[in-house]
C-alpha cells in the first residue's frame, strides 16, 4: 500500500515536469519555425507571429522565457500577450457601422418625394395669437 502513494506521487511529479518540457518544445520549435523564414533578413515579426510567440510564451511564464526566448525580451512577449487579450475583449466583434441606423428606402423615398414637391413651404410660420 505505501509503495502505491510513493508511485502516484511520482507519476504526478513526473507528469508535471514532462508537460513544462513540452511547452518549452512547443515554444523554441515555434521559435526556430519563424526564425528560418527570416533568416538573411533583420527579423521582423508579424501579427500572427507575435501572437504564437505571446500565447506559448504566456503558459511558459516569465522565469521560463528569460531562459528560453531569443526573439525578444520575456516583458516584451508578456506585453504582446496583454495587447492580444485586451484586443479580444475589446468589443470590435459586437460593434456594427458608427453613428444612427438607416432609414427603410420607402421612408427615404417619401422623405425625396415630399422634399421635390413644389407644395412645400420655403419657411414655417409659426402661429401666435
Amino acid at each position: 500500500m505505501p509503495d502505491n502513494k510513493w508511485a502516484r506521487l511520482l507519476a504526478y511529479v513526473t507528469g508535471l515536469v514532462n508537460q513544462n518540457l513540452l511547452l518549452q518544445n512547443e515554444y523554441l520549435a515555434a521559435e526556430n519555425r519563424i526564425l528560418r523564414a527570416h533568416l538573411p533578413a533583420r527579423v521582423r515579426l508579424s501579427d500572427p507571429e507575435r501572437s504564437t510567440l505571446a500565447e506559448i510564451g504566456k503558459r511558459l511564464g516569465r522565469t521560463a522565457l528569460q531562459q528560453l526566448a531569443c526573439v525578444a525580451k520575456p516583458d516584451t512577449i508578456l506585453a504582446w500577450y496583454r495587447r492580444l487579450i485586451a484586443r479580444k475583449f475589446d468589443g470590435s466583434k459586437f460593434r456594427t457601422s458608427p453613428g444612427r441606423p438607416r432609414i427603410a428606402p420607402a421612408v427615404e423615398a417619401l422623405i425625396v418625394r415630399f422634399a421635390s414637391s413644389r407644395n412645400v413651404p420655403r419657411r414655417i410660420i409659426p402661429h401666435t395669437d
